[in-house]
């Protein structure tokens, strides 16, 4: 099992698509990398430095790294700093973090490889998890609480992380 936490704007979007994907055990809304190691929405909001994350727990036999990422990476913006569609702020940033030195490095070569194969520099954090909290429960699987909640990552992205996790998932049962 692996962790790794995923910063891509608005955390209700990315943790309903990252549930989607297979090989997930696990995953949650939190707060990472802020000035402190508690926190809340209200203070997230109010500069308290922390970018809304997703804390993922998965199967790297099901789900690899660099897949994983490259998923990741088809729902954010990557060249737009401390935003995502129509929320602006430090917490709002796109960012990947770890505490386990591995995943760092995957984290940072996936990176170097979508700067190549865009042509330029992109505004994805890769860094040391610092600190992280759990979200409040309101913010939990959002969205399917909420099914008409406003995300700016798209139905279609939703739908195609559902085909590859039945595309994996056939395979992985038809080797």
């Amino acid at each position: 099992m692996k962790e790794i936490y995923l910063g891509g704007g608005c955390f209700w979007g990315l943790d309903h698509y990252i549930g989607l994907l297979p090989g997930i055990i696990s995953h949650e809304a939190g707060y990472a990398n802020g000035s402190t190691e508690e926190t809340d929405y209200g203070k997230v909001c109010s500069g308290s430095g922390h970018s809304e994350v997703v804390k993922v727990r998965y199967d790297e036999a099901l789900l690899s790294t660099p897949e994983l990422l490259q998923m990741y990476f088809q729902v954010i913006d990557p060249f737009s700093l401390n935003r995502q569609g129509n929320d602006r702020g430090v917490q709002y940033r796109t960012g990947i973090y770890t505490s386990d030195s591995f995943l760092l490095q995957e984290a940072a070569e996936a990176v170097r490889k979508l700067e190549a194969q865009l042509g330029r520099g992109v505004a994805v954090e890769v860094l040391p998890l610092l600190n992280y909290c759990k979200a409040e429960e309101y913010h939990q699987e959002y969205l399917e609480k909420n099914p008409g909640g406003y995300c700016h990552i798209s139905g279609a992205a939703f739908r195609y992380a559902a085909a590859f996790r039945e595309e994996k998932m056939k395979k992985a049962e038809n080797p």
